[in-house]
């Protein structure tokens, strides 16, 4: 497909003039924007932008929830030439700053008054903010900062525009090429500052028509768009498979409210990274164990035939007449109102990204009926690599290479990547851009994995991440934090063993399904901090972790990275704390660094250690929090008893 975003917004604005385009809940009511009345919108808005001195080639930072004018905003942009560049919208202001003076922003979308003021904030050091466009006027009533205009003024402005000015509009739209940059999207930065990733027109267009090819996407189908717009999978999903498809997007009233509105909305394609199906099946897994035991024992036992059936009927393999009979009622009695609880009971395609989900997990969800597959991609891929097709799902695998991409493993096991999805360069760094690429001009993906004869790829672990204990047992970190983050008693788990004798772990509890269990145990507790020290609690993980090793035992070459000690972290791990990225992936260099006291006290065998760590808190503020943590001895099993 050789043609830009904007032109395929006009097209379907040409074709399907009056069908939904995107919908947006607002004080309780679903409004909808028409393909044509979208198509208007993004002429007057990039009108706007031109009426305030904005050129072809600069660029604007979009900070914002999901809402309809940050997604006409991309497209308004790229419409003039211009590049749009979204930031996370929890990112504190120090955070924007690099981007906004990397990029040398001038324009800037924000969505509320928060996003405004740190916008303001960050203009204090970086002056060249000239014009900051806000989207919601509460709170800004009284503001009267040098370059402020809301969306509506923008808009006003930009048809006024227009009208004085016939034709230049239509010649930068027919100025800009399916090979321009078309969105700068900056990575995460796990391991140093973040790198704008320049990607194409034609790129993000070939690649969400080989996603729509495979699932038979189209105007028929409705997608809930609800993850952060800077990350490369919302963009994929909610912006370029939109623009190809013609499906109709839907942005949520808020955070607060996105499992009331799926629910609403009923979609018929879902995507989420692996924490949010973690966090539908820890809200399952709360209402069973309140729930009353003969509901308890009907429960399990359908989901006993569940995991033996479910996914073959889902594949349509061959299964017994009972138990397709058995399959059928328990879908009337469990299944479906499970499915409908969890706002998934249209779903026809789902899918999971981001980061390695636990088989465990996947196969439950694909068990009662819903079709999640696992897609696997980069920022630099337009989060387009493999996927995996009806029919040949492998719960161990991320698929076979999407159409239009070439697959190849190195001798270091680095899994290499050659396609139409693959980034034009790094913004302003050559030589981050050189690096990257091989001597046949394969992007490095950075991911260690095998492919089999299937021609399946199965991703390892981060190839930076996967080392080998003392003993040369191979040790991949993210592979066994998979495992323990099934659980639903585990929010986050962050693992270490490289050039150790054995693994130890640090443990988060997720704080709602330990603290409903816990009253349930009628064990009282002030807090996070004293829920997690709990001897009772730190028992109730312990049998987690001994469930994981029993697993690990019983795997070829794992056997020896079972997990020999723990900690519960006396506080979540935190993005605002730099522990976590924007996209909720372990910092685990920065983790080791910070709580190296106890890093050091599981390997020496110490009983418990005391720290003090610094926080953050949201209005700003900073403070400490302390606690002597037990470390525990965890079960461990002999490789042939768990094979046995």
């Amino acid at each position: 497909m050789t043609t830009t975003l904007p032109h395929l917004l006009l097209r379907h604005a040409a074709e399907r003039p009056r069908a939904p385009a995107l919908r947006e809940k607002e004080y309780g009511i679903w409004q909808t924007w028409s393909w044509q009345a979208a198509a208007a919108e993004v002429r007057h808005m990039a009108c706007g932008l031109l009426a305030l001195g904005f050129q072809r080639g600069q660029n604007l930072a979009l900070i914002s929830d999901n809402r309809p004018h940050v997604y006409l905003g991309f497209l308004a942009v790229q419409s003039v030439g211009g590049v749009p560049i979204p930031l996370y919208q929890d990112a504190v202001a120090a955070e924007m700053t690099f981007v906004v003076q990397d990029a040398d922003i001038a324009f800037a979308f924000a969505e509320n008054q928060e996003q405004v003021d740190k916008l303001l904030e960050v203009r204090e050091t970086v002056p060249g903010i000239r014009h900051i466009i806000y989207d919601d006027p509460r709170g800004l009533r009284h503001y009267d900062q040098p370059g402020l205009i809301s969306t509506a003024e923008l808009v006003a402005r930009g048809a006024e525009w227009d009208r004085a000015n016939p034709g230049i509009f239509e010649a930068l739209l027919g100025g800009i090429t399916p090979d321009d940059v078309s969105v700068i999207l900056y990575t995460s930065g796990t391991t140093g500052k973040p790198k704008g990733v320049c990607l194409t027109h034609a790129a993000f267009a070939a690649s969400a028509q080989g996603g729509v090819e495979v699932d038979r996407l189209g105007p028929q189908d409705n997608v809930i768009s609800y993850l952060p717009p800077a990350w490369v999978g919302d963009h994929l999903f909610s912006v370029a498979q939109w623009l190809v498809a013609g499906f109709t997007i839907n942005c949520p009233e808020s955070a607060s409210t996105v499992t009331i509105d799926l629910r609403e909305i009923g979609p018929t394609y879902y995507f989420a990274p692996p924490r949010i199906f973690e966090a539908m099946l820890t809200s399952v897994s709360i209402r069973m164990e309140d729930a009353s035991a003969p509901k308890r024992w009907l429960f399990e036992r359908c989901m006993q035939l569940a995991r033996r059936v479910g996914s073959d009927i889902l594949d349509g393999k061959p299964v017994g007449a009972l138990d397709r009979l058995k399959y059928r009622l328990a879908d009337l009695a469990i299944y479906g109102p499970l499915r409908n609880v969890i706002g998934l009971s249209r779903i026809r395609v789902a899918y999971t990204a981001g980061a390695a989900i636990g088989p465990d997990l996947f196969r439950f969800f694909r068990s009662i009926g819903i079709n999640l597959k696992q897609f696997y991609g980069q920022t630099e891929t337009c989060a387009y690599v493999c996927l995996q097709r009806d029919g040949q799902v492998n719960l161990a695998s991320v698929g076979q290479a999407a159409p239009g991409i070439e697959l190849k493993i190195a001798a270091s096991g680095e899994v290499l990547v050659k396609g139409v999805s693959v980034l034009k360069e790094y913004y302003k760094r050559p030589d981050a851009t050189a690096e990257v690429f091989d001597e046949n001009g394969y992007f490095k993906t950075g991911d260690a994995g095998v492919i089999g004869t299937d021609g399946q790829l199965r991703i390892i672990d981060r190839a930076k991440d996967v080392g080998h204990l003392t003993g040369g047992a191979m040790f991949a970190p993210n592979y066994i934090e998979n495992k323990l983050k099934f659980f639903s008693f585990i929010k986050e788990a962050v693992c270490f063993g490289h050039g150790r004798e054995r693994v130890c772990a640090f443990i988060n509890i997720d704080f709602e399904a330990v603290g409903n269990w816990a009253e349930r145990q009628n064990l009282p507790y002030a807090g996070y901090v004293d829920l997690a020290t709990k001897p009772q609690v730190l028992q109730l993980i312990a049998d987690c972790v001994s469930q994981v090793n029993a697993d690990l035992a019983g795997e070829a070459g794992m056997e020896d990275t079972q997990v020999a000690r723990f900690l519960v972290l006396h506080k979540e791990l935190d993005p605002d704390d730099d522990e976590l990225t924007r996209t909720r992936k372990v910092r685990r260099g920065f983790i080791a660094d910070k709580y190296g006291v106890l890093v050091d006290a599981l390997y020496a065998g110490k009983g418990e250690q005391f720290i003090e760590t610094q926080v953050k808190f949201e209005d700003g503020r900073t403070g400490s929090v302390s606690a002597t943590l037990a470390l525990v001895d965890a079960k461990t099993w002999p490789a042939q008893r768990a094979a046995a």
